[in-house]
C-alpha cells in the first residue's frame, strides 16, 4: 500500500506544502491554475537550492491587501469551480481554523477577519495543497508525519527568554494528531505559520517520531523562503509498506456497570449506536464485592469520543469511563449486487466482498436482511440463499481474476 510521509524539520508553511508536492511530481501547471482561480494573486513556482539541498519553491504574492472574512473564504471557495474533493478539503481547512481562533478569540466564526489567513495569498496556499494532493492521488495512501519541529532561540539575557508560539497554531495542533518538538538555534522568528499546521492537521492519519517501516519510492522538497541560516525546508516521501490491510485509529472506551436493567441496557446500545458508535459489546463481569455486572466496550472515532461518553453519562450515569487509543487494521469493503436462481426464480441480494489493499478476495458474506426477505418470499431456508449467493459470488470473481478483484471490475454480478 502507498504511503506518504510529511517531515517538516527545520519548519512548515502552507507554500512550502504546495512547493513538496510539486518538487515529487504533482502537476504545476493544473494547481497553479487551482492557486490562482480564487483571487487576485501571482504564482511563481521555481528551483532553489537552500544550502546544498535542491527545492522546489512556490511564492504567492496578492494584489489585494484587502483581508477577507471566513464567511466570505468559504463562499468563494465553494462557487471557485475546482473539483469538488479540492473544495471539499480546503472548506475543512478553514473550519478547522475558524474553529481554533473562534476559542482564542472568543469571537463566532461569521464574524472572524484574520491577517494570517484571510489574505488571497493564504487561500491559494490552501487550495494548491488540496489540489496537488489529489493530483497526485494520496487521498488513496496513508498519510503520516513526523513531529513538528520548531526553533527555539534566546534573547542575549542571562536568563534568556521563551520562544514566541501562537495561541493559533497551539489550538490547531491540541484538536489534530499532530505533536511537535523544539530546537535551538540562531532563528529569531517562528519558522511555522496556521495555515501550514492546518493543512498537515487535516490530512494526516497517525504522526510518529520516526519513520514508518516504508519502501521509499519519491522524495520532494519545499523551501520556505525564509531564514538563510538554517535549511528552512518540508521533505515529503512517497514509499510502499509491506501491510495488506488498512491501518486507522480508534478510540475504545470501557465503563463497568451493575445496575441496569437487560431493557435499559439494550437501549444504551441503540442509543450509543445511532450517536456515532462504530460497535457495541457487552461482556458479563464479576465486579467488585463479588456483585454480578457488565462491561460496556465501544469503538469511536476520536472525533465522536467525547460525545459517546456524555451520551453514556446521560443514558446510564456512568462516572468514569476508560479510553484506550489503538490501532485498527482492516480491509476494504465493497457491495456488489449479485443474481441467484432459486428454481425458477431470479432474486438480487447485496454481497459484501473483502480485499486487501492489492486486491486479493479475503472473504465474500451475503448481507444477511436480502437473504432473509427473499428466503421469507420463497419459502426457503435463509442459510440456503446465503450459501448460493456466496457460492455464485466466488465462482464468478474466481473467474474475472483468479481470486484477484478490483472494485471497478464489476459493478453487479449477473
Amino acid at each position: 500500500m502507498k504511503a506518504v510521509v510529511f517531515n517538516p524539520f527545520s519548519g512548515l508553511s502552507g507554500d512550502m506544502i504546495v512547493a513538496s508536492l510539486l518538487d515529487i511530481g504533482a502537476n504545476k501547471k493544473l494547481v497553479k491554475d487551482a492557486m490562482t482561480s480564487v483571487g487576485d494573486v501571482d504564482v511563481q513556482i521555481s528551483k532553489a537550492n537552500k544550502l546544498g539541498i535542491s527545492a522546489t519553491k512556490v511564492k504567492v504574492k496578492s494584489n489585494n491587501d484587502q483581508v477577507t472574512s471566513y464567511k466570505k473564504i468559504i463562499k468563494m471557495i465553494k462557487e471557485s469551480g475546482l473539483g469538488d474533493s479540492v473544495i471539499e478539503d480546503s472548506v475543512s481547512i478553514y473550519e478547522r481554523i475558524s474553529d481554533a481562533e473562534s476559542k482564542v478569540y472568543e469571537t463566532p466564526k461569521d464574524r472572524l477577519r484574520s491577517q494570517d489567513v484571510g489574505g488571497f495569498d493564504a487561500i491559494a496556499d490552501v487550495i494548491g495543497a488540496c489540489a496537488a494532493f489529489h493530483n497526485l492521488g494520496l487521498d488513496k495512501c496513508e498519510i503520516y508525519s513526523t513531529p513538528i519541529c520548531r526553533w527555539e532561540w534566546f534573547e542575549n539575557t542571562t536568563r534568556g527568554g521563551p520562544p514566541i508560539t501562537s495561541p493559533i497554531i497551539m489550538e490547531i495542533i491540541r484538536n489534530s494528531c499532530l505533536n511537535t518538538k523544539y530546537r535551538t538555534g540562531p532563528v529569531a522568528q517562528e519558522t511555522i505559520n496556521t495555515t501550514g499546521v492546518a493543512i498537515l492537521a487535516h490530512f494526516i492519519n497517525e504522526c510518529n517520531v520516526f519513520f514508518p517501516k516504508i519502501q521509499i519510492k519519491r522524495v520532494g522538497y519545499g523551501e520556505g523562503g525564509k531564514h538563510p541560516e538554517i535549511q528552512n525546508l518540508l521533505r515529503t516521501v512517497i514509499g510502499e509498506t509491506d501491510e495488506k490491510l488498512i491501518s486507522d485509529r480508534i478510540d475504545v472506551l470501557e465503563v463497568i456497570v451493575d445496575d441496569i436493567t437487560g431493557n435499559a441496557l439494550g437501549n444504551l446500545i441503540q442509543e450509543l449506536m445511532s450517536s456515532g458508535a462504530k460497535d457495541v459489546a457487552v461482556t458479563p463481569a464479576n465486579i467488585k464485592k463479588g456483585r454480578p455486572g457488565y462491561m460496556i466496550r465501544v469503538m469511536a472515532h476520536p472525533a465522536d469520543t467525547n460525545r459517546l461518553i456524555k451520551k453514556m453519562v446521560q443514558e446510564k450515569g456512568s462516572l468514569s469511563t476508560m479510553v484506550m487509543p489503538v490501532k485498527r487494521l482492516i480491509t476494504n469493503r465493497q457491495i456488489i449486487p449479485t443474481m441467484i436462481n432459486i428454481g425458477r426464480n431470479r432474486r438480487e441480494v447485496n454481497v459484501k466482498i473483502a480485499t486487501d489493499t492489492r486486491g486479493s478476495i479475503l472473504n465474500i458474506s451475503a448481507e444477511f436482511e436480502d437473504c432473509k426477505k427473499v428466503a421469507v418470499e420463497l419459502g426457503v431456508s435463509v442459510k440456503e440463499v446465503i450459501r448460493m449467493a456466496e457460492c455464485v459470488a466466488w465462482s464468478r470473481l474466481s473467474g474475472i481474476e483468479k481470486k484477484t478483484y478490483s472494485c471497478e471490475s464489476k459493478k453487479r454480478l449477473d
